[in-house]
């Protein structure tokens, strides 16, 4: 299994290429199940996760063909087309892989009228349950059976044709992927749909405007509500997916930690607001200029007191790479995480790298200034990944990060973007 490894104490200086986000990718992608010409997706980003979704969307009927890069692109292109569907099951080996295979749900079942899909289970960061996702579905007309580890969602049929009526669906609770679920299947439905309580990331933004390049008629993007007028089809589009706001922040926090001056070319400053206000509080510089963002901590890092929220609130997957930068700050921060209940198991690896952080219930203390030390460490989640990176960026010695899988499925080409701006980092096999 390959680990990677870092020399520390490099400081950091030049510009990384912000790839296409990897949660919109995810996203866009089961959009070619709802129209039986081609979708084309440039910036797509080369990871493990977005592979994994094609060959779902193989096994489902869908061809698709990926190219090299659009001149004004980072990543790669691909056209997926979903002439006839050979099949409307998502299985468990795939779905057990990666949880956004649950995102067929809806798509399928307002295309075919009907999808069966494995129960994704939990998490290595907590239990994440999908009953948000069948309420969502139900609401809309769908009927639900569960069985055998798997959620079959049937619409009911006029006239021999098997469509979702539509209807309002009302959130308890904000939930990104039971949002985008609803939004794919009301586009197809029959009538008007209403979503309440919606989920307002960016990717959600980036989903419904895909789905008006496809025909679909949406209101309210960007709103706690949003009302969708079902069309009897979609056509194809080719649209371009969104940077990647987290992977931005990610090297934001590493070029902070390690005093660094980085510009990072393709940022979008309008979907990291919280991220920016929480560095900026942290004593880094943050400078827009165009279409990057300009990072420069110099005068050392401040202690800071923050708590997940959904967007735009500070993001959940945010919370780790902050908590390796104040590790460096001076004083104690208080990090509360509020989405998910077991997202600290990167906290006993930084530990091991000498990081002092006190961990209650949903709090963390981390008192910063503590010197970090290279040390064996090994990565838990994609995101508890990126904070030993960030960690090992500023430790005296030798840091070996193994299991690194888990970076493979967010970060595209870590060891190359990070060595091209001063850092001391190589991947290694096995052999």
């Amino acid at each position: 299994m390959d680990r990677i490894i870092i020399r520390g104490g490099n400081r950091l200086q030049g510009r990384i290429a912000i790839s296409g986000a990897k949660n919109a990718a995810l996203t866009l992608m089961p959009c070619a199940l709802l129209t039986d010409e081609p979708l084309t997706l440039r910036n797509l980003p080369r990871l493990a996760d977005v592979d994994g979704f094609g060959h779902l969307l193989n096994q489902l009927g869908v061809s698709t063909m990926v190219e090299g890069a659009h001149p004004t692109d980072f990543g790669r292109v691909m056209t997926m087309r979903a002439q006839r569907l050979t099949s409307t099951v998502a299985p468990y080996d795939i779905v057990r892989k990666m949880r956004a295979s649950i995102l067929v749900l809806g798509p399928l079942l307002a295309r075919a009228g009907e999808a069966t899909v494995s129960l994704p289970g939990g998490c290595a960061i907590g239990n994440r349950p999908i009953d948000l996702h069948l309420k969502a579905l139900e609401a809309l007309g769908a009927e639900i059976e569960l069985a055998a580890g798997y959620v079959k969602a049937t619409a009911p049929k006029v006239n021999g044709v098997a469509r979702l009526p539509g209807g309002r669906v009302s959130f308890p609770i904000v939930s990104v992927g039971a949002t985008e679920n609803a939004i794919m299947a009301a586009v197809l439905a029959t009538g008007t749909s209403v979503i309440e309580n919606a989920a307002r990331e960016p990717e959600i933004v980036d989903l419904c405007n895909c789905l008006l390049a496809m025909g679909a008629s949406i209101t309210g993007i960007g709103g706690e509500t949003l009302t969708i007028e079902g069309r009897d089809r979609l056509h194809g589009a080719t649209y371009r997916v969104m940077p990647d706001r987290i992977e931005a922040g990610s090297y934001a926090c590493a070029a902070a930690i390690t005093g660094g001056a980085v510009d990072l070319v393709g940022a979008s400053a309008a979907d990291m607001r919280a991220t920016i206000a929480a560095l900026v509080s942290a004593g880094v510089s943050v400078e827009e200029r165009g279409d990057s963002l300009f990072i420069q901590a110099s005068n050392g890092l401040k202690p800071l007191t923050l708590s997940t929220a959904p967007y735009p609130g500070f993001a959940t997957d945010m919370q780790a790479q902050f908590m390796a930068m104040l590790t460096q700050a001076e004083g104690a921060s208080l990090l509360t995480e509020t989405i998910f209940e077991n997202r600290y198991m990167h906290v006993p690896e930084l530990a091991r790298m000498g990081a002092d952080i006190q961990v209650t219930g949903r709090s963390a203390v981390v008192r910063g200034r503590t010197p970090l030390v290279g040390a064996p460490v090994m990565a838990t989640d994609l995101r508890a990944s990126m904070s030993l990176i960030i960690a090992g960026l500023a430790a005296q010695g030798e840091t070996q990060v193994s299991r690194i899988y888990h970076l493979d499925r967010g970060y595209e080409r870590l060891e190359e973007k990070l060595q091209g701006v001063g850092a001391d980092i190589e991947r290694l096999g096995d052999g």
